[in-house]
Formats: C-alpha cells, structure tokens, sequence
C-alpha cells in the first residue's frame, strides 16, 4: 500500500515566538488515533512564509497538493482532509469533499512522480 504523508511545516512562524507551524504539527499528532490511512511527517520549510502554516499531501503515484492560509485550529480538519486524500486513487479531494475551512487553502499540486519499471 502506499504510504500517505501529510507533511506539516514546522518551520512557519516568527523566530522569536512560537511557531504556529510546530503548533500545528503537535496539535495534529495529539488528535491521532493511531489508525489513521497516513502518516504525518513534519518538514522544514514548504517555502510559503508569507501564508501562514502550511501542509502538504503526498503519496507515491498520486497528485501531491499543497495547503496555505493556515493555522494551529486546522488541525482536525487537516486530518479530515488527510484522510480523504488517503482514500482517492488520484489524490485529488474536490471542494465538495473538503471541510468547509478547508474550501480555499490549495496553494498548488504537483504531478505524480512515475512508478520505476
């Protein structure tokens, strides 16, 4: 099976305070069951600073999505949507299927890398 990631950057956040983004990643982790059909990942830095927290989706074979315009309170609605991610062939979670904080925080996708032959 493949391994569905939702990387949080734990980066995002001012040096001399807090950063929301390991806030975010923490609040994440402290609400997982165990059971969840990904894995959270923290990542430094997704290159969106000037967007609040950011996430990103990943599985092999799949589209990768990145999310902007977030904050620590996402954090159970990223896993709704992680979850969601994890149960598409293509990755792709329509705005229908997304938790409605969740309706405009797609920053980007990236193609699915091709498997090796």
């Amino acid at each position: 099976m493949a391994e569905n990631c939702l990387h949080v950057c734990v980066t995002c956040g001012y040096p001399d305070e807090p950063r929301s983004g390991q806030i975010l990643h923490d609040r994440i982790a402290g609400l997982l069951k165990g059971d969840e059909p990904f894995v959270l990942k923290p990542v430094t830095c997704l290159a969106r600073c000037d967007d609040g927290c950011s996430v990103a989706a990943t599985a092999p074979g799949k589209w990768g999505y990145l999310l902007g315009r977030l904050s620590p309170d996402h954090a159970p609605d990223l896993i709704t949507y992680a979850t969601a991610y994890a149960a598409t062939a293509s990755g792709a979670v329509l705005p229908s299927r997304r938790p409605a904080s969740l309706k405009n925080v797609i920053i980007g996708r990236i193609p699915a890398l091709e498997a090796a032959a």
